[in-house]
């Protein structure tokens, strides 16, 4: 227990130090943790699920991550709270591995968000009693796929609980992050992204007005 306690605080300080985690990330993946050590083989099986070549030319949930996690780092510093928001971006994907499914010929990961909050909190439970941080980057990961729901109108949109959980601006954050760590992005792409983040800032704005107009 002692040296996987080790290996969490030496990767929460890659996390929160290097410009780019994904360099000690990478060589961390081939080494037995991942391989052999739960909960890090929670992360190591990312690295066998694929993903659709259309959204994630990138390829594996594995390499999406490093990605993310970089781009990440170098927001941390806009982050109400850097540790939770890095250890979000790390475990954001972790459903993925339980809900990637074929359906019509198509690769797709329903839900992946719910029961990422899930795995989120067992990873981090078996190295910290800290309740407070557990929850918050539960419900970051549990969040995290808001932006997309909101911008394309569809049901699965839930500002107002969403609101109640976490902070809207967190979730932008980590959302641009997640989807700007893709493959082939042009800058036409990242300009499209950018403007939907504000579009979805805007509309928890608005949200948050009314509510208050409300009471």
């Amino acid at each position: 227990m002692k040296h996987k306690d080790e290996e969490f605080n030496k990767l929460e300080q890659h996390l929160m130090e290097d410009n780019k985690p994904s360099i000690y990330l990478r060589d961390l993946s081939k080494s037995r943790w991942f391989m052999e050590t739960y909960p890090f083989t929670l992360l190591g099986d990312l690295k066998q699920v694929e993903q659709s070549p259309v959204h994630h030319p990138e390829g594996s949930v594995w390499k999406h991550t490093l990605l993310v996690v970089d781009l990440a780092a170098e927001g941390r510093h806009l982050s109400e709270n850097p540790r939770v928001f890095m250890w979000s971006a790390l475990l954001h994907d972790l459903g993925k591995a339980h809900t990637t499914r074929i359906r019509r010929g198509k690769i797709t990961a329903y839900d992946h968000d719910k029961h990422g909050a899930v795995l989120a909190a067992a990873f981090l439970q078996e190295f910290t009693d800290d309740d407070e941080f557990i929850h918050k980057v539960s419900r970051m990961v549990r969040w995290h796929m808001q932006i997309l729901f909101v911008v394309k109108k569809m049901p699965l949109a839930d500002i107002g609980k969403m609101v109640s959980e976490v902070s809207p601006g967190e979730i932008a954050l980590l959302s641009l992050c997640d989807r700007l760590g893709r493959g082939d992005m042009t800058e036409e792409m990242r300009q499209t992204e950018l403007e939907n983040m504000k579009y979805f800032i805007s509309q928890c704005q608005q949200h948050q007005s009314e509510l208050a107009f409300v009471r």
